[in-house]
Order: C-alpha cells, then structure tokens, then sequence
C-alpha cells in the first residue's frame, strides 16, 4: 500500500513538472513575434543571346521525292552558309528540326482531290552574334527560305543575373524589417519563411519584326528578299530583369 502510495505521488509530481514545461514553452512561443516584409530588385539588361527559326517549305505536283530533294538542297545551303557566318567556338550552332512531309488535297465540288506534296523543314540558329541576326536572315531568304517562324533575344547568364538581384531584393527586406523592428522596440531573432521568385520580359519588337517580315515574304513574287548593300535592321531591344522576396522573421 505505501508503495502505491509513493508511484501515486512521483506520477502527480511528474504530471505538474510536464505542464509547468509545457506551459512555459507555450507562453515562450506566444510571446515571440513576427515581422513580414518583402522587396524587389529590379533592372534592364542588353540581350546577348539571339534564336532564330527559319522555314524551308518545298512543293511538288507529282513527286513526294522531288519536293523532298529540293527541301535538303535548300536546307543544306542555308546550313553551309549560316554556319560560315557564326562563331561555333562561342557556343554558336545551326541545326535543322521538324521535318515535315505530308500530301496536300482540296476540295472540289465537295470532292476530296490530290493537289500537291509538301515537305517543311525549319533551320535553327542560335549565336551570341547579335550584330549578324540580319546579316543572317537576309542570307537564308537569297538561299531559298521561305518564312522567318521566330525570333528570340535571352541572356546567356540568366540565372547569374537573377541571382544578383535576388541578393539586392534580399539586402532591401532585411533592411525594412530592421527599421520596423526598431520602430516597435522589437529584435530580430531569425529567419521564419522565405520565398523568392526571379522573371524576364522582353522589350522588343520581335514579333511585329516576325510578322512583318512575313508579309513581306509573301508579297515578293519569288519568296526571296532582294539582293541589299546592309543588312536587314533588327532591334534586339532590352530584357527586363525582377526579383521578389517575401520574407518573414521572428521577432521579440
């Protein structure tokens, strides 16, 4: 009985102890604060990187073969010619991607008719010569191409960049929490929650570039632009850099 006793004592000890710790760190963690800011950093960088598609697309009345023969021919000169004009050491290159080849039909008195064969290719450019994009897109328009899909401007040390920025919207949060924390007689103690995002946009004129250029191509009688002393003008514009931070601390 009077061991009994003594477990019934220790365990009613025990149990006071544990709510004495527990309400202690309840009150501990009620007491500590926090402090929410968030930054941005912000800043307009000259693209150095340029992507170009150019589309080779060939037609034949009567043989798949031919149209296909005339496609690589047309594609093997721009390929040749491009890649004499880039600088592969750099980290250039020109390469040929979706390959197409179909028969066309029409129709005729709600008749499904043969009309032609066509086959479609595209010749990719990437280069770091951004002063060559005309020179290049001129080039491949006189060797038989016949549309400009696309044109891209991106920074070769995107994510550098961004992580810059990341540091300098980072720099700005910490110090709003501190003039906050010293306004409200508060201390920062460390570091709750982070979040941080980095985007792009372009400022350029690159698809009204791709689509007046288009039209263009399709008013000439030949497909082809015209033999010129200077290259085509293109605008690489700017690309806008952004960071956010939001960030939360703990605070006493």
């Amino acid at each position: 009985m009077k061991k009994i006793f003594m477990v019934s004592i220790l365990a009613a000890i025990l149990a006071l102890t544990t709510s004495n710790v527990m309400a202690e760190c309840n009150c501990q963690k009620d007491l500590r604060g926090e402090i929410n800011v968030s930054a941005t950093a912000e800043k307009e960088v000259a693209p150095d990187t340029a992507q170009i598609t150019i589309e080779i697309t060939t037609y034949d009345a009567k043989s798949m073969q031919k149209a296909a023969t005339e496609n690589k021919e047309i594609s093997d000169r721009i390929y040749t010619s491009i890649k004499s004009i880039i600088n592969t050491s750099d980290g250039d290159y020109v390469k040929t991607s979706n390959y197409n080849a179909q028969a066309l039909y029409k129709y005729v008195n709600n008749k499904r008719t043969f009309d032609k064969y066509q086959v479609s290719n595209n010749v990719i450019v990437k280069t770091k010569s951004i002063e060559k994009v005309g020179t290049i897109i001129d080039k491949a328009t006189l060797l038989g191409a016949t549309g400009i899909n696309d044109l891209n401007f991106s920074l070769s040390n995107y994510d550098s960049q961004c992580n810059d920025l990341i540091a300098e919207a980072s720099k700005k949060a910490r110090e709003k929490a501190d003039i906050l924390a010293k306004g409200t007689s508060s201390i920062i103690t460390g570091l709750k929650y982070a979040s941080v995002s980095c985007n792009s946009s372009a400022n350029n004129n690159r698809r009204a570039y791709v689509n007046s250029y288009k039209m263009m191509m399709a008013a000439s009688a030949d497909g082809a632009a015209e033999s010129q002393e200077t290259a085509t003008p293109v605008s690489a514009g700017t690309i806008k850099l952004n960071a956010n931070v939001n960030v939360s601390f703990y605070a006493k």
